[in-house]
């Protein structure tokens, strides 16, 4: 009978320290490359540049995403995977105002902690899609994954103001994305330097308001 060889003493607790590991460098390499594809666009950005802002070894990029393309899908995949999430209070069962205010203050804090990740998408929006080509139209379809015939079954049961669901969510993108993807715009009407927390409040605030009040929704 042949018999096994034994484990060693603390490799089976190594894997998951190796798992954080792993986890920790791509959630690094994530955020410095939203910057850089922000900031200079994809033609523009380097790996190089990226492995500097992270503080890791140009190899350490390639041995996790492979390719500068492969990374950027990435970036975008991430920032359409925190979106989606923002849309979990829409359900049928679901107060609208309250899935209504909640989702514009999650979609305006994006827009404020992490701008970039905006601009990244803008970017490849306004560039007619030259890296995602295709397939945006199923990421953005699947981004919205049934929760417009949720607003449209408010509609129909009197909840709310008449809207078609798909153009509820194209306006709220456009309103909330809108003061990440043109913030220097936002600061020059608004007189600002900077946007401080303050003006990010009142930002959530006057959307909201303007929002609910159209849907026919107390304020």
């Amino acid at each position: 009978m042949t018999q096994k060889s034994p484990v060693k003493q603390g490799s089976r607790a190594a894997s998951p320290r190796k798992a954080s590991i792993r986890r920790q460098n791509q959630a690094v390499i994530l955020a410095a490359a939203e910057d850089v594809f922000a900031e200079r666009g994809y033609a523009g950005a380097s790996m190089s540049e990226i492995a500097r802002r992270a503080d890791l070894p140009k190899a350490n990029l390639h041995y996790y995403f492979g390719t500068k393309e492969e990374l950027y899908r990435a970036v975008l995949d991430d920032i359409l995977t925190a979106w989606r999430h923002d849309m979990d209070g829409f359900r049928s069962d679901a107060d609208p105002k309250q899935a209504v205010s909640a989702y514009i203050r999650l979609k305006l804090d994006f827009s404020h902690r992490r701008a970039s990740g905006s601009k990244v998408f803008a970017n490849e929006i306004i560039h007619g899609a030259s890296v995602l080509g295709d397939a945006l139209g199923d990421l953005v379809r699947a981004g919205i994954a049934g929760k417009d015939k949720v607003v449209d079954e408010w509609v129909t049961k009197g909840l709310i103001a008449p809207v078609d669901g798909r153009h509820f969510f194209i306006m709220l993108w456009a309103m909330t994305q809108h003061y990440a993807d043109f913030e220097v715009q936002i600061r020059k009407v608004l007189g600002k330097e900077a946007l401080t927390e303050a003006d990010w409040r009142e930002i959530a605030i006057q959307v909201e308001t303007f929002v609910l009040r159209a849907l026919c929704l107390p304020v």
